[in-house]
């Protein structure tokens, strides 16, 4: 059964301290980004709102909202407007101490159709996310939307590779990959977009399909002055061999816009034979945290 094609669009753009000027520069990318075409358009992660868990501060989790706070409603607005499905990213409001890093996702008529809640939270210098957001409790989603199946991995779940095979196996034809990653305080000499691209590339080979990585860019300074993080951009999608077909600059900020021909996934499943061939009988120790075997 052919599946056609479908273009998408992902954001790349500096955030500011100025939440609506955050707002605004995502809307602005998303209506050019509708304009050259895009059907299904994901924004960056934690898009409206600088980068916050560099430092501890109790009062930003006066920034969370709930799924239909305002930021959501004006994406869901927009999605409608547009006719097209919006990943929308956001701090969410659960209940009082329960917080999460979360994408909600509209069909183009504006309808909800479900929310994603970050798996894997990380903790290191300027990466403070266990002290936000709680990790999620929703299963890996995948969703139906009128131009596509597919699936939505919030910035460290990306490094892993069990959610993109589960979504794989729940007939995802893609996945997005919403991303706040670029400098490395422990080693500020260190670039990692190379490695952050072949990761994601290499979960799109293993499950054969498309892979969509959306980043932020700039440098944003924590409002304590304790330091600043660089974010690299360089968003980008590859195929399901690993090829890229579209790339974001590096250090600017860009619009991807790129369409992705959905008939290539069954192509390459019935010659690269992953899935079938998998031994799930054989799997079991991967539910232990270790497996090393003491002598």
């Amino acid at each position: 059964m052919k599946k056609g094609k479908v273009t998408i669009g992902m954001t790349q753009f500096a955030c500011v301290a100025d939440r609506d000027k955050n707002m605004h520069k995502a809307e602005e990318q998303i209506r050019e980004m509708a304009a050259k075409g895009a059907k299904i358009i994901c924004t960056q992660e934690l898009f409206n709102g600088i980068y916050f868990p560099q430092t501890i501060d109790y009062k930003k989790y006066d920034w969370a909202e709930p799924v239909d706070g305002p930021t959501n409603r004006r994406m869901q607005a927009l999605a409608e407007e547009l006719d097209a499905v919006i990943v929308s990213c956001y701090y969410e409001y659960a209940m009082d101490g329960i917080y999460y890093n979360s994408a909600a996702v509209f069909d183009a008529d504006g309808s909800f159709l479900g929310n994603y809640r970050k798996h894997h939270i990380p903790e290191g210098p300027q990466y403070i996310e266990k002290y936000y957001f709680t990790p999620g409790d929703s299963p890996y989603m995948v969703f139906d939307t009128k131009y596509g199946r597919f699936g939505v991995l919030i910035c460290w779940d990306e490094w892993f590779p069990e959610p993109s095979r589960i979504l794989a196996l729940k007939g995802a034809d893609f996945i997005f990959y919403p991303s706040a990653i670029g400098s490395e305080p422990d080693d500020p000499k260190l670039d990692t977009s190379k490695t952050w691209m072949d990761s994601i590339r290499g979960h799109g080979i293993h499950n054969n399909f498309y892979v969509c990585a959306c980043n932020r860019v700039g440098e944003e300074k924590a409002e304590n002055g304790s330091g600043s993080m660089h974010f690299y951009g360089r968003s980008f999608v590859s195929d399901p061999w690993g090829n890229l077909k579209a790339e974001g600059k590096m250090n600017e900020e860009d619009l991807i816009v790129c369409e992705l021909n959905l008939d290539e996934i069954r192509r390459a499943r019935n010659i690269l034979q992953f899935h079938r061939d998998r031994r799930v009988d054989s799997y079991d120790e991967i539910l232990n945290m270790s497996i090393l075997e003491r002598r």
